[in-house]
């Protein structure tokens, strides 16, 4: 069972959590905003550091698109250093590493991560999230790209999926940037601070350092309907996100639902962080009202239309004390069924986001979680060139 400290932190969480829901449910306008949110006011952030930090992680922030508040935090293990000249520090234009023109560069696979709280709550940059995404850049050895997507109520379905697609394509289009400098057509030296729009602009460290032929998505909780979502779109588009492929999936503890309730949505509907009635909650804040259904696509998973042989490898984590894993581990029986490799790593004593959520980061059990993840990831991105048939 999990600790007394767990299941007195968990009570705590959420009477607050329910309190804030409850706020957004009477109040989603109070604060009108065209562009979407993409963090709450109370919520902590981490700053963006783009020298080398003493964990060996550089990040920055770009934001991609001039209609919405969507926005990236990069994050760049010191690894790409390796046999090149890139700066460590100071560059004379913005303080950070900057990839020499000139060298002979250190390309990385990338994950595309996806943050959790319920498609209401959470951000790229919070210190939590922060913290997670340098612990998958280092144990995978991989450029880590947090997508800050639009939240509910401001911005309901299909806002945050189409933000998930949004930066997928964007990375796709770096990688059309990136021919340029090849051929001289871009000083990348010049290029190198997308502090504004980046929707049309080089980014560096992924012009430099980004293999797109190598691309896992990660999602955690909601973050993984959103992973999953993307995924299926790329599989839908095929060549045409040439040069990514995306090689595998990672779902942690998926925010699923569905209106006939499994075992351990009865068994544990009064679960640890979220239970089964403020996830309800979340969905009515998410959802249009005229497309409120449990069973709705981005609820249920067993709902997909697209055919899943078609799906890359998918790891799905899930906690033995969350109320949601029975219909998690049915999706991913789905995709065995059709022969993708799917498996289910399940962490007893667990509850949901053990592995993400700020006070539990720092746990053997969530230490252990990302190199479990690194070391299955590592199956399929740890060969350069690799190739995925959709």
């Amino acid at each position: 069972m999990p600790s007394v400290s767990v299941k007195f932190y968990s009570i705590l969480y959420k009477f607050i959590l329910k309190r804030q829901l409850q706020t957004l449910t009477e109040n989603p306008t109070k604060i009108p905003n065209h562009f979407g949110v993409v963090s709450r006011t109370d919520e902590s952030v981490a700053p963006a550091n783009p020298s080398f930090s003493e964990d060996g992680v550089a990040t920055k922030d770009i934001h991609i698109d001039p209609l919405t508040s969507l926005s990236l935090r990069i994050f760049l293990p010191d690894s790409v250093l390796a046999g090149s000249r890139g700066l460590r520090q100071g560059d004379g234009v913005y303080g950070g590493y900057s990839p020499a023109l000139d060298d002979n560069l250190r390309k990385l696979p990338v994950v595309l991560q996806f943050h959790g709280g319920g498609f209401v709550t959470g951000s790229s940059i919070s210190l939590a999230n922060d913290l997670f995404c340098r612990r998958i850049a280092k144990a995978c050895d991989a450029i880590v790209v947090a997508v800050g997507y639009r939240l509910a109520p401001e911005s309901k379905y299909p806002a945050a999926f189409e933000d998930g697609v949004e930066a997928l394509n964007w990375l796709a289009k770096q990688s059309n940037l990136a021919e340029c400098r090849v051929s001289g057509r871009v000083d990348l030296r010049r290029s190198q601070i997308v502090d504004g729009f980046g929707s049309s602009m080089i980014e560096p460290w992924i012009a430099a350092h980004a293999d797109l032929s190598r691309c896992v998505l990660l999602g955690v909780s909601s973050g993984s309907n959103i992973a999953n979502y993307v995924t299926q779109k790329a599989v839908e588009a095929g060549n045409l996100l040439d040069p990514i492929r995306v090689l595998a999936q990672v779902l942690m503890y998926p925010f699923v639902i569905g209106s006939t309730p499994t075992k351990s949505e009865i068994k544990l509907a009064n679960s640890y962080l979220y239970d089964r009635t403020m996830a309800i909650l979340a969905w009515k804040l998410f959802l249009p009202n005229d497309q409120f259904n449990l069973d709705h696509p981005a609820a249920n998973p067993l709902m997909t239309k697209i055919p899943l042989r078609q799906m890359p490898p998918t790891l799905t984590i899930v906690a033995e004390h969350d109320f949601m894993r029975d219909r998690a581990i049915a999706y991913s029986q789905e995709l065995r069924k059709v022969n993708v490799d799917a498996p289910v790593y399940d962490y007893k004593d667990a509850i949901h986001e053990f592995a993400t959520f700020e006070m539990f980061l720092k746990t053997p059990k969530a230490q252990a979680c990302v190199e479990d993840i690194a070391i299955w990831v590592k199956k399929y991105i740890s060969l350069r060139g690799l190739e995925f048939s959709y």
